[in-house]
């Protein structure tokens, strides 16, 4: 068990990601899309992070598991964001990869807590 939200590898993953959008596209984004599309990349890469650290301190099984289920939707809003920025010229091919290879992972690894805490919560 984990003393602290920190120590879940899906929060480090995320955290990654999130810090990796703020360097890689948050940055490169026009003053014109201030309010638009950088908002929104802004709330869903801290969205993840926050969820997961709610739904733990939650400490109920059925709980912590809806907080990843919307920290999981938050990862996929990231990627369509980044779809988008890439699609109007923000961002290049290669940031879109890493996107795409970072946010499946997080996914991964999300799906495989709430599988854990599925099968904890049957017990």
């Amino acid at each position: 068990m984990t003393t602290n939200f920190e120590d879940l590898e899906c929060w480090q993953r995320c955290n990654e990601l999130k810090l990796f959008v703020k360097e890689n596209i948050l940055r490169k984004l026009p003053a014109s899309e201030k309010f638009q599309l950088y908002s929104q990349i802004l709330r869903a890469s801290r969205s993840t992070t926050a969820n997961i650290a709610e739904g733990w301190g939650r400490n109920y099984y059925k709980e912590n598991i809806k907080f990843l289920l919307n920290t999981r939707g938050s990862v996929a809003e990231i990627l369509d964001h980044s779809l988008e920025a890439r699609s109007w010229g923000y961002i290049n091919e290669e940031t879109l990869g890493e996107i795409r290879i970072k946010t499946t992972r997080c996914i991964q690894i999300i799906n495989g807590y709430i599988r854990y805490l599925r099968k904890e919560n049957e017990k």
